[in-house]
């Protein structure tokens, strides 16, 4: 079982950037691959970014392409969502989350969930 945490949500104001942390337990976080989601209100889970079990390979969301870096650590089982040029629209609840392969791309290709972190955008 993999257990997932992320820090760093909050408020920020449009134009702006914040990080996003997600600690893994377990010593096989290299196998995995990660995930970004996020939901906001009244709306479906969606897809934001994935990255590899090795790092190598990345997908993004065209809403977040050229604003959003995912990336890890498997060192310190973290992995790291920078977001710049945040928008409004960007407002929701992330999660991060842990694939049962080393490539994931969809939600049914994850097993593992955060408990979620809050990021609001203002205008």
């Amino acid at each position: 079982q993999v257990q997932l945490v992320e820090y760093g949500g909050g408020l920020v104001q449009a134009g702006g950037s914040l990080g996003l942390s997600c600690a893994a337990s377990g010593r096989t976080f290299r196998m995995n691959g990660m995930g970004w989601f996020r939901q906001a209100p009244g709306k479906e889970r969606e897809f934001v970014a994935a990255i590899s079990n090795s790092g190598r390979s990345t997908l993004y969301a065209d809403s977040v392409k050229g604003r959003f870096t995912i990336s890890r650590d498997n060192a310190k089982n973290t992995v790291y969502l920078q977001m710049n040029s945040l928008k409004p629209e960007d407002t929701a609840v992330y999660y991060c989350a842990a694939a049962r392969a080393p490539w994931g791309v969809a939600l049914r290709d994850y097993d593992y969930w955060g408990q979620g972190t809050q990021v609001t955008v203002s205008s």
